[in-house]
């Protein structure tokens, strides 16, 4: 509809100036004009505004919306995570969530997927982003974190940003990543519109405030802007969850179908197979996801803490923010950690020492930082007595006892409503204790067929096995570290997928460690898997590893590479990944003829690519 200069107030040349504008209009941008000329009509009470207005509501009917008085930023959001389990691409994806409901045009990407070319014209900018090790950023955060601390990151003076930051406060460089972006944007000109939040291992309360807050302010900012088309995501954004009642906040009691030791007799280790029921809980799962279990303090652990507090163990203590309850003992076995020490807890211990050496530790970051290492609550409370805590007191003191994480060991094709874990037992001696990994033992000595185990499915997305069954991969997964293989291989068995499968395991000895050795056999009789290369380190005089294995068959390892193969690793993060990375690169260098800076690049652009991706802890 073209607007008449006989039936309008205006000349001929505003009328033509009209008529030309509004055909390239978006709605959209129609509707933003139409707010803005309401709220100029009402502050400035121009009748020829009333006028405009009123013409451009007949020739695109919309809803009125109220227009700020400044003008505003595009209602765009690029939300960028680095996650290294999950945690922080779903965590992004709900904001994602709630910024697309406030009209957001949303562009959801993990960090190694991102254009960085685009940064600098970015309106709203949040980072999710989990700190891996010792202060490290996750696999795909390592080339943003680069650049954006990097020479060639840009000014960002008209970007609004805020940060949300996941860690573990039992690691030295608690939240690092998170910290470094949230100084790193701020000084390249960025504007901080909600504070850089810090979450523990258990972020649920603490991130679902940031994510509150981020809503509240766009909000603010941008209230009298009128709604865009509803918002996009990219390629790389979470998977849609698993519609199940069942979550890490509400978790399902799954019956243990079987418990095996996995290892054999004569073996110094321990490892269990474990079989959980998932019937009734609506749960499913995919390769390279993992299963989150609840598991139980020592009951002769707590029973030392109490005694030693000379705390009586029926009292009631809160255990939950809504004032839930339960006796001392229950909530020391079942809802607050014991086993590790850090740096808030300590800090909060002062309060209630009677002895002034606690003081000074907490105030010394390197005795601090070697006294945490291999201590539990009592040790502290053995050390630093007397103590004038209650036991109304615990319930600040401690934080929740969080899930332990354990990739899948098993596809939900081949075992429909199961799902199996690979738990290896964990028992040293330190400072003249012995110390219990706190799920392993649980699992390994107290927990029988029949038992039921609170559990949530922790999907991985950064963890997954190619799309196209005909792609060659190549898995690295000594000890425990198998286990996301035998699900990538069943699931590959259950499909018929034909792409070439090569496994280089690694442990001890050949005859008691051989983890799923009778399955890897099978799969090798059945051709699912191609080529398998062991190491057992313990077997001959000089130990030999898995990414020796590698240097070995270092040129068809390569040649597999040119020809497309993904790399998965799993398994220790401080030593073995880091060795299996270096093989990796030698191998890239020496038989693909590359200098050390080519080979880094290769390296870079197969993570980029989702072609090497790592599951390490």
């Amino acid at each position: 509809m073209q607007l008449q200069v006989t039936n309008s107030p205006f000349t001929s040349e505003q009328a033509e100036l009209i008529n030309k504008l509004l055909p390239t209009l978006t709605e959209a941008q129609i509707n933003w004009l139409s707010g803005f000329l309401t709220f100029y009509r009402a502050g400035n009470a121009g009748g020829a505004a009333a006028q405009i207005a009123s013409a451009v509501a007949f020739e695109a009917p919309a809803a009125v919306v109220e227009a700020p008085a400044a003008p505003q930023l595009p209602r765009e959001a690029t939300i960028l995570f680095g996650s290294q389990t999950g945690n922080s691409q779903r965590l992004a994806g709900r904001l994602a969530e709630k910024l697309k409901g406030q009209g957001f045009d949303v562009t959801l990407s993990a960090m190694n997927q991102y254009k960085t070319n685009k940064l600098k014209e970015v309106p709203y900018l949040f980072i999710v982003a989990s700190t891996h090790g010792e202060g490290d950023p996750p696999d795909n955060a390592l080339t943003f974190h680069e650049f954006l601390l990097g020479k060639r990151a840009p000014k960002l003076e008209g970007t609004k940003f805020a940060v949300l930051a996941l860690g573990d406060t039992s690691y030295e460089f608690f939240c690092k990543t998170g910290q470094d972006f949230d100084v790193r944007l701020a000084e390249l000109g960025a504007e901080r519109i909600v504070d850089r939040v810090d979450c523990d291992v258990d972020f649920e309360d603490a991130a679902a405030g940031w994510l509150s807050a981020v809503e509240g302010a766009v909000s603010a900012a941008a209230a009298s802007a009128a709604p865009a088309a509803s918002g996009t995501a990219s390629a790389a954004a979470p998977t849609a969850a698993v519609e199940s009642e069942y979550t890490r906040a509400n978790p399902f009691m799954a019956e243990v179908l079987d418990n095996l030791n996995l290892n054999g007799r004569g073996s110094d280790r321990e490892t269990r197979h474990l079989e959980l029921s998932l019937e009734g809980s609506g749960l499913t799962y995919a390769p390279g996801d993992a299963v989150g279990v609840y598991p139980q303090n020592d009951p002769a652990l707590v029973d030392d803490i109490i005694a030693e507090l000379k705390f009586n163990a029926d009292e009631a203590v809160v255990t939950g923010k809504a004032g839930e309850t339960s006796s001392l003992r229950s909530a020391l076995l079942h809802h607050f950690e014991i086993t590790v020490l850090t740096k808030p807890l300590l800090e909060k211990a002062v309060a209630f020492s009677g002895n002034s050496k606690l003081a000074e530790l907490v105030n010394n970051k390197e005795e601090l930082k070697a006294y945490m290492n291999g201590r539990d609550l009592l040790d502290l409370l053995r050390d630093f007595a007397p103590w004038t805590l209650k036991a109304a007191d615990i319930a600040n003191l401690l934080r929740k006892l969080p899930p332990r994480l354990y990739s899948i060991a098993s596809s939900v094709e081949a075992h429909p409503e199961e799902v199996h874990l690979t738990i290896r037992k964990v028992e040293y001696e330190a400072h003249g204790r012995e110390r219990k990994g706190v799920c392993s033992v649980y699992t390994s000595e107290r927990l029988q067929p029949g038992d039921k185990l609170p559990i949530f499915i922790q999907q991985n997305p950064n963890f997954k096995p190619p799309v196209n069954p005909d792609t060659p991969v190549i898995m690295v997964g000594p000890g425990t570290g198998v286990a996301p293989f035998r699900a990538f291989l069943e699931d590959r068995e259950e499909s018929g997928a034909q792409g070439q499968t090569w496994l280089f395991y690694g442990d001890r000895h050949f005859v008691t460690d051989f983890l799923y050795q009778t399955d890897w056999q099978r799969m090798l009789k059945d051709g699912v898997l191609t080529k398998l290369d062991v190491a057992f380190s313990r077997d001959s005089k000089e130990k030999v590893y898995v990414q020796q294995r590698m240097l070995e068959n270092g040129a068809q390892l390569y040649q597999w590479l040119e020809n497309g193969a993904h790399v998965y690793v799993c398994g220790d993060e401080k030593h073995m990944a880091h060795d299996v990375h270096k093989a990796l690169l030698s191998i890239i260098e020496q038989h693909g003829g590359k200098s050390a800076d080519e080979a880094a690049a290769y390296v870079s652009a197969l993570q980029e690519q989702g072609r090497y991706q790592r599951d390490v802890y």
